[in-house]
């Protein structure tokens, strides 16, 4: 039976006897995933790839740590969301300029745009809108809207208590409907 067709609950044990095929279909299977986490979190591609990397070379060390009370993606996924959100902060107290984010508007052109893109295209400018976010509403409203996590979890994870950081998400999300409607309604 190939490694593809196997259950992750399958692929853990042989990635613990150090089966690198196993590793590598652990990797193939996450990869994509873990990396787009990070780069929402991060904002830069190559910190990104290294948060990826950084995160499944260390969940395959840990992996006899990992005690199956949470589904291994989400185990995973909180190593990447912890690892990201430290080369965040690492970046921030080196005070290194991100010339990606430089703020520009976008002016809607007149194209034709089919009915079935309509939605990606919303989903886009939301998603472009929070890079004008404030650091923490734009990390707090990325793990709560896009990454499913609830606010007792996004607590623990920016070191919150619960209700500064349902406040938190609060304000954050009446700022991005606020800079929604200036950079796309209001003009």
């Amino acid at each position: 039976m190939s490694l593809e067709k196997k259950h992750i609950d399958e692929l853990i044990p042989l990635c613990l006897s150090r089966d690198r095929n196993a590793q590598m279909e652990i990797y193939n299977r996450y990869y994509k995933g873990m990396y787009n986490l990070s780069f929402r979190i991060v904002k830069d591609s190559a910190i990104a790839e290294d948060v990826m990397q950084e995160s499944l070379l260390s969940a395959l060390t840990k992996l006899d740590t990992f005690k199956g009370e949470v589904s291994f993606g989400a185990w995973l996924k909180r190593i990447v969301v912890n690892n990201s959100i430290h080369q965040y902060r690492k970046r921030l107290k080196r005070q290194e300029i991100d010339l990606g984010n430089v703020m520009y508007k976008v002016e809607d052109n007149d194209a034709y745009v089919p009915d079935y893109g309509m939605i990606e295209l919303k989903a886009q400018k939301v998603i472009e809108t929070m890079k004008l976010l404030k650091d923490n509403y734009r990390v707090s409203l990325t793990l709560h809207l896009i990454e499913g996590y609830d606010y007792e979890e996004i607590s623990e994870i920016m070191n919150l208590s619960y209700a500064n950081c349902r406040t938190m998400i609060s304000r954050a999300k009446e700022s991005l409907r606020q800079k929604l409607y200036t950079v796309y309604d209001g003009k």
